[in-house]
């Protein structure tokens, strides 16, 4: 690249647009149907381990009689195998990425028993 061109560059970016947005301040817009990462919602699992049956990465775990939900986020591809294998419709995909993290960790969701009695 000759001097006179490198010129031509250099004055040519003086008086335009950055190509990168300001980050953070200036955050993401996801586009409509963006797989970040996927959700659960333990009021309507039934535990029944379809989504980690489907899970290619064996990024989810199910334990029945525990009734414990885990997934290492580390590991999830966000193919969303999961989300259309649930019968039940606990889980769906976010819109924005997983946040970052700073060590490889389990995310572990369990149901909470219910304090009422029947009398």
């Amino acid at each position: 690249m000759g001097f006179a061109e490198f010129t031509k560059t250099a004055v040519r970016n003086l008086f335009s647009k950055p190509a990168t947005k300001n980050y953070p301040k200036v955050k993401k817009e996801f586009f409509e149907n963006a797989r970040g990462h996927v959700i659960f919602d333990e009021t309507d699992c039934i535990y029944c381990s379809l989504c980690a049956r489907k899970c290619p990465a064996d990024a989810i775990k199910v334990d029945r009689n525990a009734k414990t939900w885990s997934i290492v986020r580390a590991g999830c591809v966000q193919c969303s195998n999961c989300v259309d294998a649930c019968p039940k419709k606990c889980l769906s995909m976010g819109p924005e990425y997983t946040p970052v993290m700073t060590e490889k960790g389990c995310e572990t969701y369990a149901r909470v028993p219910d304090n009422t009695e029947d009398n």
